[in-house]
């Protein structure tokens, strides 16, 4: 019984040292397919256009570049979050 602990313990300590596993850290994927996507262009006025058209294409526009906007703001804070958890990692 001794000498089956022993060859055990010895197994165990051996078998621990030489197990070695290099391990490399990537950086994330980004968040989602909707953050890569391109921010749409914004509509143009077609010549004559009359002022109402003028007032619901600039509304369209600010709508158009307030949503692609945050959507550009959120993908920085992501992405600056990951870099610095990165960094802390490395």
């Amino acid at each position: 019984m001794k000498q089956f602990l022993i060859i055990a313990t010895a197994l165990l300590i051996t078998a621990c040292s030489t197990t070695t596993v290099p391990v490399t850290v990537k950086f994330p994927d980004s968040p989602g397919a909707v953050t890569m996507q391109a921010c749409p262009a914004l509509q143009k006025l077609e010549p004559g256009a009359k002022l109402s058209d003028v007032s619901k294409t600039v509304s369209l526009n600010y709508e158009t570049y307030y949503e692609c906007a945050v959507k550009v703001d959120g993908w920085i804070e992501w992405y600056n979050i990951q870099k610095e958890l990165f960094n802390k990692i490395n």
